[in-house]
């Protein structure tokens, strides 16, 4: 009897580490290049994303999405803090959050995305 508990108790464990090793990790991260800032439309990397490279932006200064774009995911890969804004305009009367450029994954804002600035350091 005792073999059999435990022969179904092994079975059972067996069973249920790939979900639980799934659910322990959640999502997989968003594929963004090395000096890449990118932005998902969709929590948890997905939807249509948009790529901005360091070379293509202006140091210290807003940068709004395009008109009625909004992410709600995001990745820093481009080795400088990046902030991003709930106003299109980088105003800090609505929620705005800094991300460090070493790597940092978001897989999701707590709010909505409108605009973020890049800075020097």
């Amino acid at each position: 009897m005792r073999t059999s508990v435990l022969t179904a108790t092994l079975a059972l464990t067996t069973a249920l580490l790939p979900a639980a090793a799934s659910a322990a990790t959640g999502p997989a991260l968003g594929a963004c290049g090395p000096g890449e800032l990118c932005l998902w439309q969709k929590p948890d990397f997905k939807g249509t994303v948009q790529t901005h490279e360091l070379s293509g932006l202006d140091i210290d200064s807003c940068v709004p999405l395009p008109a009625g774009t909004t992410a709600q995911a995001l990745a820093n890969r481009t080795g400088r803090p990046v902030t991003t804004y709930q106003s299109a305009e980088c105003a800090e009367t609505g929620e705005f959050e800094t991300y460090p450029g070493g790597g940092t994954w978001v897989p999701q804002s707590p709010y909505k995305v409108r605009a973020f600035k890049v800075w020097e350091n």
